[in-house]
């Protein structure tokens, strides 16, 4: 038995239903074959521009197909299902577009958007030093300083994405006097390196790590947003509304729940186990759609404590049930716990890993 219907807040637009389906198949079909040391995943973002994937997230306006945040939870689950290297890679891709898209500067809209909704360039982000404590340096991360024709950076972004394959870098920059930049920074322009990618515990194929601004020289026409103080605290791409992470977790404790599933239809005693996890599922699932369309039934930070908590229990589970079998490398299983372990550092409010280190301690939440 599988997870319940994982796109059930679509289920009435079969066309749609059916290219959900579709791209999840085609995914899980290249991840079953690919290299575990796959630097990349070049070939599953071809599949999702084949697939038309990244004009979901972009308004008509822009060629896209303006899905409502309630279907974009349903494409981020049927993502993460079938490959949660990819879903994350995209979550960062689409950071990046919808910042360009909702900033004030149209021309450098109009010039990046078509080909990064077409999947014709890929553009990442470069803004966790702006959120972390490395806002509170004595130097920032990333240092700006104003000149007659635009900006000029020094300093480094240390968690990007995809930083090996990006044509663009939507970047946050401090000024001396505190302000923030939000800039988009071409590859090409002299000064920008990226050094080897971080090794990672799992994700190794989405190519996170540093990229450096070395004296780069960038015109004013990149200029997306700002100078202001948090420059982020604008709004600027706003997204999903904090959803994501949690969807994409959700995602991934479903495939743990379809091969306890699976493993259940011929091990009787394994069906309670399973079921007790799908139903936290599936009452997590509603709650996250509702809270996608505007009815949330508690915070987003309590969101991402269960599904965090869901996720690391559900291919925990999965583990114990393959044995031996799931600790072999190559093996889904293990590959999934790894990844589960992915979201107690992504992202993760301090509200959240409290909850989560109460949890692990036996602690009341």
């Amino acid at each position: 038995m599988t997870t319940s219907q994982p796109f059930s807040c679509i289920a009435g637009d079969q066309k749609r239903l059916a290219e959900l389906q579709l791209l999840e198949s085609r995914l899980r079909e290249l991840v079953a074959v690919r290299d575990p040391q796959a630097r990349w995943v070049g070939p599953e973002l071809k599949i999702c521009a084949e697939q038309k994937v990244f004009e979901w997230f972009h308004r008509r306006e822009w060629y896209g197909k303006q899905w409502s945040p309630a279907e974009i939870v349903a494409g981020y689950l049927a993502l993460s299902r079938a490959c949660l290297t990819t879903a994350f890679v995209i979550t960062q891709r689409t950071g990046a577009c919808q910042r360009i898209e909702s900033s004030p500067n149209r021309d450098l809209a109009a010039e990046w958007l078509p080909r990064l909704i077409h999947g014709e360039a890929f553009a990442t982000v470069g803004i966790s030093h702006l959120t972390t404590s490395r806002q509170y340096q004595n130097r920032p991360a990333v240092a700006a300083v104003e000149t007659e024709h635009g900006f000029l950076l020094e300093g480094f972004s240390p968690w990007v994405t995809g930083a090996v394959a990006a044509d663009l870098f939507v970047v946050g920059a401090t000024l001396p006097d505190s302000r923030q930049v939000l800039l988009a920074v071409p590859r090409t322009l002299p000064g920008v390196k990226v050094p080897p990618a971080n090794e990672l515990l799992a994700l190794q194929a989405s190519q996170t790590g540093p990229v450096e601004f070395h004296s780069v020289e960038v015109p004013r026409r990149y200029l997306l947003q700002g100078p202001a103080p948090q420059v982020l605290q604008l709004g600027l791409g706003a997204g999903t509304g904090g959803l994501q992470t949690s969807t994409l977790a959700l995602g991934l404790a479903s495939s743990a729940l379809d091969y306890l599933g699976q493993e259940s239809d011929t091990r009787p005693e394994l069906h309670s186990f399973g079921q007790a996890l799908r139903q936290e599922w599936i009452a997590l699932r509603t709650d996250l759609l509702a809270a996608a369309d505007g009815h949330p039934v508690c915070s987003n930070e309590r969101l991402r404590q269960r599904a965090n908590s869901l996720v690391l229990r559900a291919t925990q589970a999965a583990l114990a049930v393959a044995k031996g079998a799931g600790f072999s490398p190559g093996h889904p299983v293990g590959r999934w716990c790894c990844e589960a372990l992915f979201f107690l550092v992504w992202s993760c409010p301090q509200p959240v890993v409290n909850a989560n280190l109460c949890e692990l301690a036996g602690l009341a939440v």
